[in-house]
């Protein structure tokens, strides 16, 4: 199973720190939030990511080829000349990651069509690099392979302005109101289950998958939400990131399912 995972845009609502570097690179606890992310989906045994990125994208590749060291002691010995380098412990994930440039100013659509060769014909998982949640990933793909539809989104309550659902009695998604006015009501928290006939709704770079794709699915009744009582949140601004932060210095933090 692979995780698509959206990380080209800009973060322009928390410029604070998007300015040096992409939004889902921003640290909580000394980690890109693009780690914790991958870290829930890893706690299911889900350890293969695509990674889609864009702006800045360079630090994404560099901080991951560069995880070893970061993550190890390190010893650098010249005492014969050269550079021996040997490390002390082996502190490393389970994961294959691939980082494709899918362009500065691709809407989240395009992103997506641009990795399809990637995924062929397998079913995969989708969220978004800014937010961080404790879902169940195992229970949300047993729903999704039980209801046989093409999309499955996880649906959580918050008085945001965020995606709006009208969520049936059947858990499939009604309409989808995006952005356009703040009531607490489910909104779409990313956390996807989507089959590879998803590429067929997607135009190309400039279609914007809330807007186009997931319409669409409305439409067909091929769009099913997972909803989820528990812990949710993104990052999209500097309140937000330090509340997550704050969460994760005191140990309190929903997210966090794995051992150190």
């Amino acid at each position: 199973m692979k995780v698509v995972l959206l990380a080209g845009g800009y973060g322009t609502r928390i410029s604070e720190e998007s300015q040096y570097k992409p939004k889902p690179m921003i640290e909580i606890g000394g980690k890109p939030i693009l780690w914790h992310i991958m870290k829930e989906y890893s706690y299911y045994g889900i350890q293969e990511f695509i990674i889609c990125a864009g702006y800045k994208q360079h630090l994404i590749k560099e901080w991951i080829a560069n995880y070893f060291l970061y993550n190890n002691d390190v010893t650098y010995d010249f005492t014969e000349g050269k550079n021996s380098v040997s490390f002390q412990e082996n502190h490393c994930e389970p994961w294959k990651i691939s980082v494709v440039d899918t362009g500065l100013h691709t809407m989240t659509g395009g992103r997506i069509k641009r990795i399809q060769k990637y995924i062929g014909d397998e079913t995969f998982m989708m969220t978004y690099g800014d937010g961080v949640c404790d879902v169940d990933m195992k229970k949300l793909l047993a729903f999704h392979r039980e209801h046989g539809k093409i999309a499955t989104l996880t649906a959580v309550m918050q008085q945001q302005q965020k995606g709006i659902l009208n969520i049936g009695g059947d858990n499939a998604v009604k309409s989808f109101r995006e952005k356009n006015q703040i009531d607490k009501m489910p909104i779409n928290a990313g956390y996807m289950v989507l089959e590879p006939e998803v590429f067929d709704y997607i135009e190309g770079d400039d279609t914007v998958f809330e807007q186009v794709a997931l319409e669409r699915l409305v439409e067909e009744g091929q769009l099913m939400s997972y909803r989820h009582a528990g812990f949710w949140q993104c990052m999209d601004n500097k309140r937000e990131w330090e509340m997550l932060e704050k969460l994760w210095s005191v140990d309190q933090a929903p997210w966090k399912k794995w051992s150190d």
